[in-house]
């Protein structure tokens, strides 16, 4: 989401979470290049591809999109999720850069940063 909103703080942020958490950042690189094509399940493909339709517009996500999603595997609650974040993530990114907030271009931060959340959460 962050990533196709071209907000580079969260984006590299959170790919460093994911990152971390996945032990996996080839996955995460493969996910931000092309979610379509990445080895993913189908369920986080139709999920990831309803989060990119939010970030282009709530309306643009279809009955098609939800049918697919649901043939997946995805639970109503699953999509529900995914629409809430994606909308909030947009609402985010629009602050964060709105704000000018300094974003490192060094990804060792990121994912030092990452460990620490991962370790001690968003409050230490």
């Amino acid at each position: 989401m962050s990533h196709g909103n071209e907000c580079r703080f969260c984006a590299n942020s959170h790919s460093a979470i994911a990152a971390h958490e996945l032990d996996d950042r080839p996955l995460v690189d493969q996910v931000l290049a092309d979610p379509a094509e990445a080895p993913v399940s189908g369920k986080l493909r139709a999920l990831l591809h309803i989060a990119e339709q939010v970030r282009v517009s709530g309306k643009a996500v279809t009955p098609d999109h939800i049918a697919v999603a649901r043939s997946a595997g995805a639970t109503d609650l699953e999509i529900h999720d995914t629409v809430l974040i994606a909308a909030m993530f947009c609402m985010m990114n629009r602050y964060v850069d709105g704000l000018g907030t300094f974003a490192p271009l060094d990804p060792a931060g990121y994912a030092e940063a990452a460990k620490s959340i991962a370790a001690n959460g968003y409050g230490a």
